[in-house]
This record gives structure tokens, sequence and C-alpha cells, in this order.
């Protein structure tokens, strides 16, 4: 079984952060949910800070603007993780730059995509 944490998870079921949630949970990945202040997102344990996450991730997927994401990038590079996902809004030249250096194993595209489904087929319900 494969693991995702996905930053910037939200129970607002409209967006890119829940679809990421409610998609790997249906291809059976064990998600675990990024949010500061959200103690529960469908279903899952959410948890404050990426590295408050208590397992080995084979992904993490950021769903953030940029300049959060930059800040995030530090916590990932003192954690190992496996690939980084850098969603649509994320992937900034800054941000895919300080990734690249930070060693981290980077992939900029849509993590929902790359499961072979569509986020519209999420935001229906």
């Amino acid at each position: 079984m494969s693991s995702i944490a996905v930053i910037g998870a939200s129970s607002d079921r409209k967006k890119y952060g829940n679809i990421c949630v409610r998609a790997y949970t249906d291809a059976s990945f064990d998600v675990y949910p990024v949010h500061p202040s959200e103690p529960i997102i469908e279903g899952h344990t959410a948890y404050r800070s990426i590295t408050d996450v208590p397992v080995y991730l084979d992904r993490v997927s950021i769903y953030l603007p940029p300049a959060k994401a930059l800040e995030v990038l530090d916590e990932l590079a003192e954690i190992e993780v496996g690939e980084l996902w850098l969603n649509p809004g994320v992937d900034t030249p800054e941000v895919v730059d300080k990734a690249h250096n930070l060693g981290l194993n980077v992939i900029v595209g849509c993590s929902i995509i790359d499961l072979g489904v569509s986020p519209a087929q999420y935001m229906m319900g």
C-alpha cells in the first residue's frame, strides 16, 4: 500500500486539496491530510504539520499558495519522502528551484491526473 500526504487538504469539497484526498482514498492509498486547524478531513485524521505525520510518505502533494509552499519545503527536506508533487499554481520557478536545491524528488504536474482520473469527476460530489 502506498502513502500520500496532502498539504493544503481541505474539508471544502470544491477545493483541489479535498479532491486529492478523495481521489487517493479511492485509489486505495493511505492518505494523510495536512491542515493547521482541521482535525478530520474526509474521514482521515488530519495533521497540523507534515512533520507530524507518523509514517514514511511515498508521495507528498502540495495545494498551497507558492509563498506558503516555500515554507513547507524546508520541513520536507528534514524528513524522508518519496515524490513531491507540485500541482498547478504551486509550481512557480522559485518553488521548483528551491525544491530541487533541497534535493527533493520533484514532479511538476497534477497528482490527481497521475491516478488516471479527472479532478472534474470529483467536483460533482
